[in-house]
């Protein structure tokens, strides 16, 4: 399915990856990213017979809106989602505009907000950010199947 209505694209690339993309301006735009996000993943496991746990359906909602919230609220201007999955992950990239890398706090139970980094580095595989000609580029992976005994398919602590 190709689409371009709404600044969403998904398709099918060389290589077995499945992919789809979004482009969001608006702080309305992180239910938008989330429910994209949903339906990616259900259809990768619908269409293309590829399973998704639960807990991965959630976790990659949980990081899409933790990125695009971070995007729209620190850089100015459209952000770009990307979800490719391949090898049994979904890898979730956010470009926006600004430069400036984002700032890792560490894990303090009392600090109120700016956990949302914390977050996606507990849940990702790899975490990585890439300074582009304008802006950067941040990029998890998450593994989309649990093993039969509920641990999460590679996950390495």
């Amino acid at each position: 399915m190709q689409q371009t209505a709404g600044g969403k694209d998904q398709q099918a690339l060389p290589g077995g990856i499945i992919s789809v993309s979004g482009v969001f301006e608006g702080s309305e735009d992180i239910a938008v990213a989330r429910d994209l996000t949903h339906g990616f993943l259900t259809d990768v496991q619908a269409v293309h017979g590829l399973p998704v746990s639960g807990r991965a359906m959630g976790m990659v909602q949980l990081v899409v809106s933790e990125l695009v919230t971070n995007a729209r609220k620190y850089a100015p201007g459209p952000c770009l989602l990307t979800l490719e999955v391949c090898g049994g992950s979904v890898e979730v990239t956010v470009w926006d505009s600004n430069p400036t890398p984002p700032a890792i706090l560490p894990p303090d139970p009392t600090r109120i907000g700016q956990h949302g980094l914390e977050l996606v580095l507990a849940i990702g595989q790899s975490f990585a950010v890439h300074r582009e000609p304008v802006g950067k580029r941040i990029s998890t992976a998450i593994v989309l199947a649990d093993d039969p005994g509920g641990d999460v398919v590679g996950h390495h602590p």
